[in-house]
């Protein structure tokens, strides 16, 4: 028996986040699916709601959300290759991609799932089944499904993929693994010879939506090879890098790459609008809340919000769990030394990224009780 436990979804796009960290840490990990019956009995009572990916660790203890995952294992001491990098600077870079990976990619992610059924819908009906029903009838199959995918095409919209925005999302998108592309030719994880928290945020939705359903996947094979092997890299226990001929530059030289330079403006032109938004929005939005209405637990979307994007006017959920990943990112950067925080703004200036520092909710949100909460 497995002395880990993880609660998850082969096309869940957080569950691929922590999937991928715990294989690179070598432990024995039993994946669960949350159709069996002991998430229901023994894992929603703790989180309090259905949601995954949830860790049970060999003590017992529950840990739900692909980050408070990775930290745990880290503070039992148990990882072999941690996910935070050594170098200050790079820990401040890598934490950058987590945010934009798991959130600045949900727009291409959910449009390449739900967008092209002809090529996705037979194996995406049958994917979300197995998990969520294992065992099913005909019949109730096509009822699970209809309400999943059901679900799953509104947030879609709450993310802002609509038909007018279609074309912009697969141009962004391409973009983006031009770039992408590019870097890998060279390093075989986004910093160097090993991976980071930047590598799990972005292996998330590019692994369980973008290189496992069959339009995009096919989109991928023929577009950005270095961006399939990383994929392929991300998902197994070694590096399984080979076209590299052993030569792995350290996550140093990766900094000064020309390539991540232009991922960091890709970072600045696709995401840090619809951030510095989010950020605009909730300043306004908590000045006019009641002390009660703060005292709970955060709701994953506290409203909606409208700001400009590629010549578009996005209406998108704001959703403060955005606003906790970006200030792990301030977190990290506020303890930089001034020599650290000189070399940083020499990679987020020529960005245009550096008021990713300076856009902060005014009251901080903390994870716990596997929830946000809002500090006191």
């Amino acid at each position: 028996m497995a002395d880990w436990i993880l609660y998850g979804m082969p096309g869940s796009l957080y569950t691929a986040k922590a999937r991928s960290y715990l294989r690179k840490q070598g432990l024995s990990v039993e994946e669960r699916a949350p159709g069996d019956p002991r998430f229901t009995g023994e894992i929603i009572p703790v989180t309090g709601r259905w949601i995954v990916p949830v860790l049970q660790d060999p003590d017992g203890a529950i840990v739900q959300d692909g980050a408070d995952i990775i930290d745990h294992v880290e503070a039992r001491g148990a990882a072999v290759r941690s996910a935070y990098p050594a170098d200050p600077v790079a820990r401040v870079i890598s934490l950058i991609f987590e945010l934009f990976g798991g959130e600045g990619l949900l727009r291409p992610a959910m449009h390449y799932r739900w967008n092209f059924d002809a090529d996705n819908l037979p194996f995406l009906e049958r994917d979300f089944v197995n998990a969520l029903f294992p065992g099913a009838d005909a019949a109730t199959r096509a009822g699970v499904f209809a309400r999943s995918s059901g679900l799953m095409r509104k947030a879609a919209v709450g993310f802002g993929v609509t038909p007018d925005s279609f074309a912009a999302v697969e141009a962004s998108y391409l973009d983006f693994l031009d770039r992408f592309d590019a870097h890998l030719a060279a390093y075989p994880y986004l910093l160097g010879d090993a991976p980071t928290i930047g590598d799990y945020g972005l292996i998330a939705p590019l692994h369980a939506h973008l290189s496992r359903d069959p339009h995009p996947s096919a989109l991928m094979k023929r577009r950005a090879l270095h961006v399939w092997r990383w994929v392929e890299r991300m998902t197994t226990r070694d590096d399984d890098a080979g076209e590299y001929l052993a030569v792995s530059p350290p996550a140093l030289t990766a900094l000064a790459s020309p390539t991540l330079a232009a991922l960091l403006g890709f970072v600045a032109e696709d995401y840090l609008p619809e951030a510095e938004a989010m950020v605009a929005w909730l300043n306004a939005w908590l000045s006019e809340q009641p002390a009660d209405r703060l005292a709970g637990p955060v709701d994953r979307s506290v409203g909606r919000m409208t700001f400009p994007w590629r010549g578009l006017a996005l209406t998108v959920m704001v959703m403060p769990y955005r606003l906790w990943l970006l200030q792990r990112i301030q977190d990290a950067a506020d303890v930089l030394d001034a020599e650290q925080a000189a070399a940083l703004a020499g990679l987020l200036g020529p960005a245009g990224l550096s008021s990713l520092l300076s856009a902060r909710v005014s009251r901080r949100i903390e994870r716990r009780a596997q929830r946000e909460w809002w500090a006191a």
